[in-house]
Formats: C-alpha cells, sequence, structure tokens
C-alpha cells in the first residue's frame, strides 16, 4: 500500500566521502525547506508531515549517515560528523542563502547546535519534541567509556522480522497511536530487505552503540544562546519534552529561554513520533511559522 499523496524522489550524492541518499519532495523552483530525521529513522518518516502541506515546498531530507539508503560506516559513530555533513548538505543546496530547517528528535539536536555555530546559515529552525538530553554525571564517565570498549567486541545486530507485515505490527505495538496504513508504509519506508527475505530497520546496527563520551548540557545550551534565527518548538503533549520536563517546569523554562525569538505550540494526542501520531497539526503548525513566523 502507498499512502503517499506527493512522492518523493531521491538523489545520490556523495557528502564527506559517504555516499548520502537525500529525498525530495515538491517543485525545485518553490520556497526550500530541510527536514532531519531522528535516531534509528529515516528521510521517508515524514511523508505524512509533507503529505499535510498546503502550499508547494521543495522539501529536501536526508538520510544520515548510517541510515535509510545512505551508506553505512560499518563501526562506532562520532556525533559531531553529522554536524559537518548537515554542513556539507547546505552549501549544497543552498550555498548563497540561509536554509529553512525542520529536525525531529535528533535531527532538532543537530539543527539546533549548529544554528548556533554557524547562525547565518539559518533562516528559520522547528525543533519537534526535543529540548535536550537529561544532565550527565561525570562519574558515569568510566563505566560509559568501559561500555563502550566492551562493545567493540562484537558487531551489534538489529532485530530481524520475517516480513513487512510483522514489522507493521510491531511499530503499533510500540505506538498504539500509528493507524494500520500508516504502520504498513512505514514497514516498507523505512525498512530494509534482507538475503534471506527477512526485514530490519534500514538502520546500521551501530548506531544503538551508546557513544564513549558524556552529553554536556551546558555546551548544549550555550550554543542555542547563539541562534539568530527565530525558533519554534513543536511539543508532543505526550511525548519526550512532556515526560523528560513534565515535573520540571524550571528546567524547561530554562532551556526555552536559550533561544532569541522562540514560541513554542504544543501538539495534542500525540506521542513523540509527532510525524506519524499528527502529521497534519504538525504540517499545519511548520508551515504556519514558515510562512507567517
Amino acid at each position: 500500500m502507498n499512502m503517499a499523496r506527493l512522492p518523493s524522489r531521491c538523489e545520490p550524492l556523495t557528502v564527506r566521502g559517504l555516499r548520502y541518499n537525500v529525498r525530495h519532495w515538491g517543485p525545485d523552483d518553490a520556497p526550500m525547506v530541510f527536514f532531519l530525521h531522528g535516531w534509528m529513522d529515516s528521510s521517508a518518516t515524514f511523508q505524512f508531515v509533507v503529505d499535510g502541506l498546503s502550499r508547494e515546498w521543495h522539501v529536501i531530507a536526508p538520510d544520515w549517515r548510517g541510515y535509510g539508503d545512505s551508506e553505512w560506516c560499518g563501526g562506532p559513530y562520532w556525533f559531531p560528523d553529522f554536524y559537518a555533513d548537515l554542513d556539507a548538505l547546505l552549501a549544497r543546496f543552498a550555498p548563497h542563502r540561509a536554509a529553512q530547517i525542520v529536525g525531529h528528535s535528533m535531527g532538532a539536536s543537530i539543527a539546533g547546535s549548529y544554528a548556533g555555530v554557524r547562525p547565518a546559515r539559518v533562516a528559520r529552525l522547528v525543533m519537534m519534541d526535543f529540548l535536550g538530553l537529561a544532565p550527565s554525571r561525570a562519574e558515569e564517565a568510566p563505566e560509559r567509556l568501559g561500555s563502550w570498549l566492551q562493545d567493540l567486541g562484537s558487531r551489534p545486530e538489529l532485530r530481524r522480522y520475517p516480513d513487512h507485515a510483522a514489522l507493521a505490527q510491531r511499530l503499533r505495538q510500540a505506538n498504539p497511536r500509528l493507524s494500520a496504513e500508516r504502520a504498513e508504509f512505514l514497514s516498507r519506508a523505512v525498512s530494509r530487505t534482507l538475503a534471506d527475505g527477512s526485514v530490519t530497520m534500514a538502520c546500521d546496527p551501530w548506531h544503538r552503540v551508546p557513544a564513549p563520551v558524556r552529553y554536556h548540557t551546558e555546551d548544549v545550551l550555550a550554543c542555542w544562546r547563539r541562534i539568530e534565527a527565530p525558533v519554534m518548538n513543536l511539543i508532543a503533549d505526550d511525548g519526550y519534552v512532556a515526560a523528560r520536563f513534565g515535573g520540571e517546569t524550571g528546567e524547561l523554562a530554562r532551556r526555552l529561554a536559550c533561544f532569541a525569538d522562540q514560541r513554542s505550540v504544543t501538539v495534542t494526542d500525540s506521542g513523540h513520533n509527532l510525524q506519524h501520531d499528527q502529521p497534519t497539526q504538525a504540517a499545519a503548525a511548520i508551515e504556519s511559522f514558515l510562512v507567517h513566523g
């Protein structure tokens, strides 16, 4: 079943020595906006949001390195590479103008820090259900590094499913808000079929190995304070941000205050993957922000 109202087209591209898959929707001469997917996902995740947009846009959505149809590194990943990849992608598609960027989860993390260190390259930024991770403690560092060294001893593997129907069922178990039709679409659009006919998510298993270094919250917030572009935080009412900061209103306010020009919009009846749960709400909010601010 193909639910896509607006079909996408894919472009192979070499980015910093790796083969990247870049997905496009809409005419090339329409206003440009970049959509950046999150962890253990791929660019096709935005299909339902793109279908919900009322205007013509040229949506550009890469599969990050090791995701979707982009090349796998086949070993541990280093998060700063994502910033450099984004910088190269913007240089390729928007070399002479600041870009409008929509990022979900990890994609928002990448875009948010990038917008702070390259403020002239970002015109508007939408962060979908992400306001940073929980602070880590220095005492965690030795165990984290030790675990990473231990993980290097064996190749990680992703769960395999006998067919797309089984993966679709698993997606619905993980997210009860996901309709059967959308689950079926995603089971094909964000998966990879192996030689024996089994199916896995289209992600390099090495992405599941935690990094050897800690997440430094204050470093991230310092980047956010340097963002010059208008920012919209699109927050799911039952998603990651709500769960992470529901009992910490002071910390939520502190993080939101990092953005000089910020507005927040809540997407109702939605979990973390609001691009699947409420794509029409998400599309309307994104489009209004891009057009009217």
